[in-house]
């Protein structure tokens, strides 16, 4: 542990210590000889400014109160096992398409790993032990991207051009971003559409050009986007009009149980290990996919024209392997 490592120690020993701490007690701490403390507290008191004092009542060293709270360590100071999880952090922001803040962060990226690399320290293993899988990732041009989040965080209206999967050509609108959504590995932009006069999602894999406008975005209130966009299940918005309600076999039950499909869900275990979910929903679409992914492990119980609509799924699909 080099100099650096050991004066951002002390200080964390310091903060976590409202009494003087015994010169017992810091070599204890600290992990080293006496001289070694003294040569940190030294360095810290008199090159860094940091107010330690010896306490003679108490037979220890302390950091003034008010310096404890209020003296900050020049320069940007992290422990080790914190640039790691920066690094960490980095690597998962890059594994979320289109490389979120790669260009930005990357400056700061070359300055930790030589940091670690001065304190002998590999950045290799971060790489090498964390793993980022996406399935069903779809890619979105990075300048769409960079556009629609700067008009998000600036609030500006942007004039996009937008081709939806079930249309055969694009379409142009203007809309106020109002949230940028990473949903089941992808980005989806939440806006109010001034041509629709209604909230609109679109996912920004689909956008085909974007164009920031000067003019200020129409705020919406936080409240008012989160029951429209956040009151039923999944990425299709709208306000919920019915609820879904699912039971899982035994053989599922006890992953289901353990899992979130909605804020608002009510589960209850039922006789022989079943497991019956509860959700609200407003658009079936999503929801259908979700449900046809458990095959016979899961029955729709209400409403009828849910389970009608899984039900003509699954005859279409055994359709497919009838001889």
């Amino acid at each position: 542990m080099n100099i650096f490592d050991r004066i951002y120690k002390l200080r964390e020993i310091f903060q976590s210590h409202r009494h003087p701490v015994s010169t017992v007690d810091l070599e204890a701490l600290m992990e080293c000889s006496w001289p070694t403390v003294k040569r940190v507290i030294r360095k810290m008191r008199d090159e860094l400014g940091a107010p330690v004092r010896y306490d003679r009542e108490y037979k220890g060293y302390i950091l003034d109160r008010g310096g404890a709270d209020q003296h900050e360590l020049p320069g940007l100071w992290f422990s080790v096992s914190e640039l790691h999880a920066l690094l960490t952090l980095h690597e998962l922001l890059n594994r979320m398409q289109p490389g979120l803040l790669r260009s930005e962060f990357s400056p700061f990226r070359q300055r930790i790993e030589s940091i670690l690399e001065a304190r002998k320290m590999s950045t290799g293993e971060v790489f090498r032990r964390f793993r980022f899988f996406g399935v069903g990732t779809r890619a979105c041009l990075p300048d769409n991207f960079h556009l629609a989040a700067s008009a998000t965080l600036q609030r500006r209206k942007i004039d996009l051009c937008y081709q939806n999967r079930t249309a055969e050509s694009p379409s142009r609108r203007v809309v106020s971003p109002q949230r940028l959504i990473y949903y089941r590995e992808n980005w989806y932009l939440d806006t109010w559409c001034h041509q629709a006069e209604d909230f609109r999602t679109f996912a920004l894999d689909r956008v085909v050009d974007i164009v920031l406008l000067d003019e200020t975005a129409l705020e919406i209130a936080d409240e008012k986007l989160d029951d429209h966009y956040a009151g039923a299940f999944g990425i299709f918005s709208g306000p919920a009009t019915s609820t879904a309600v699912l039971r899982f076999t035994p053989r599922r039950a006890r992953w289901i149980a353990a899992e979130q499909w909605h804020p608002d869900q009510q589960g209850v275990w039922l006789d022989d290990g079943l497991y019956q979910l509860s959700l609200p929903y407003g658009d079936s679409r999503e929801l259908v996919l979700d449900i046809l992914r458990y095959g016979p492990d899961v029955e729709v119980v209400a409403p009828d024209e849910l389970r009608r609509e899984v039900r003509k799924r699954l005859m279409a699909a055994l359709k497919q392997y009838q001889e």
